[in-house]
């Protein structure tokens, strides 16, 4: 494992970066995986796609093509630590997926506790806006993908 891209903290991530690049937030899953990219100034975040997991070649290539159209820095790859704090299979999974992309794309990768953010966002998406299941299905992952990047922003105000 190439250890040069990979970051403790999201704020020593963000020195590495060249300045105007962007980060990309990933919410990885199973089956997909949420996309959100922060603005050049790495104050906003904004949701972008949904990629249906495949083969991890394939989904690489999906991310490599991201990487190089929208200027991305550094990835904030969503870590879903249980309520305890303890890190189950879940975990252990997404950690995987993020040192076995390490070694395939050669940019900063910081992991965010995402504790709750797709139940947070599903909550909004069905008491606020109020929409059909199947809708929330289709948005649900890039949304909880913004909330992990914002939330990581965020963090680098205080």
């Amino acid at each position: 494992m190439n250890n040069q891209f990979l970051f403790e903290t999201i704020s020593e991530m963000i020195l590495s970066i060249p300045n105007g690049s962007r980060l990309l937030g990933l919410d990885v899953g199973t089956k997909t995986i949420g996309l959100a990219v922060s603005d050049s100034n790495c104050k906003v975040a904004v949701a972008i796609d949904t990629i249906r997991r495949t083969k991890f070649k394939t989904d690489i290539k999906q991310l490599n093509k991201i990487i190089e159209n929208r200027s991305i820095g550094g990835l904030v790859i969503g870590l879903p630590i249980s309520m305890d704090g303890t890190e189950g299979p879940a975990c252990q999974s997404v950690r995987q997926f993020g040192f076995n992309l390490i070694n395939e794309i050669k940019i900063g990768i910081a992991f965010w506790d995402e504790r709750l953010s797709t139940s947070a966002v599903e909550r909004f998406l069905t008491s606020e806006a109020d929409m059909t299941r199947k809708r929330r299905a289709r948005i649900v992952d890039k949304l909880a993908a913004t909330y992990i990047l914002q939330g990581a922003i965020d963090s680098l105000a205080k």
